[in-house]
């Protein structure tokens, strides 16, 4: 088997959305080769679904959908997702890629392309969205554990990793990149679980006092992962 290429994504999660399944196919093969873990939709609500459940670092979207356009697909992100959007599109009108980029899109790569441009486009944009990580912060260290926003890890001060499950971590992922605000409730959900959630408050219970077991050196007296009445969470480190 050949070794990844030079700068290989070691294991970044790019949704692609296209209904051409020979593109699909072309891009699964030529990003996982590079190191990227694909998950693939041929639809935008499958696409929604995929993001919804799959956490995606950039997604790869084409505008011309069987159900959705492209510009609803993006405008559905945004309502919950901060996610980097390449528009990957046959449409050369200029009036479509301002469509596209004022609904939220991040980059606009016409079709046909080439492979090496569009990885050279999805490694700015997951750098971009690293870098935007608590204004630029990619390590938050506080007394008791480091988070490494990067690496998506945490390390107590003795040095021993902690192990969260995805929803662990999705949920101290965004808390910890607005330190020190107020993240609501709605907000939460709607990120980590997905569009269609925004009520079940008692899933935020249960994760955040799962998280305080694992972080906060006496969990029922919090001074990290601190609990706004009615309101939300916030990050204080």
């Amino acid at each position: 088997m050949n070794a990844p290429a030079r700068g290989a994504a070691n294991g970044v999660r790019v949704l692609v959305v296209d209904d051409d399944p020979q593109i699909l196919r072309a891009l699964r093969i030529n990003l996982t080769a590079h190191g990227y873990t694909v998950l693939a939709a041929a639809d935008g609500s499958a696409a929604l679904r995929a993001a919804a459940d799959g956490h995606p670092d950039v997604v790869v979207l084409d505008l011309g959908l069987p159900d959705l356009d492209g510009t609803e697909v993006v405008e559905g992100l945004r309502g919950w997702s901060t996610v980097p959007v390449i528009v990957l599109s046959a449409r050369t009108d200029s009036a479509d890629k301002v469509r596209a980029l004022d609904a939220g899109a991040d980059d606009y790569v016409t079709k046909p392309f080439g492979m090496a441009e569009l990885l050279a486009r999805l490694r700015a944009a997951v750098r971009r969205a690293a870098v935007s990580a608590v204004d630029g912060e990619a390590v938050v260290a506080t007394a008791d554990f480091t988070v490494d926003l990067a690496a998506k890890t945490v390390v107590r001060a003795d040095g021993a990793e902690v192990h969260l499950t995805p929803t662990e971590w999705g949920i101290l992922e965004l808390l910890v990149r607005h330190r020190g605000k107020l993240v609501e409730q709605k907000r939460l959900l709607r990120e980590v679980w997905g569009p269609q959630y925004g009520t079940e408050t008692h899933y935020l219970r249960v994760y955040l006092a799962q998280l305080r077991r694992k972080l906060e050196p006496v969990p029922s007296r919090p001074k990290y992962l601190i609990t706004e009445a009615g309101m939300g969470y916030r990050f204080d480190g």
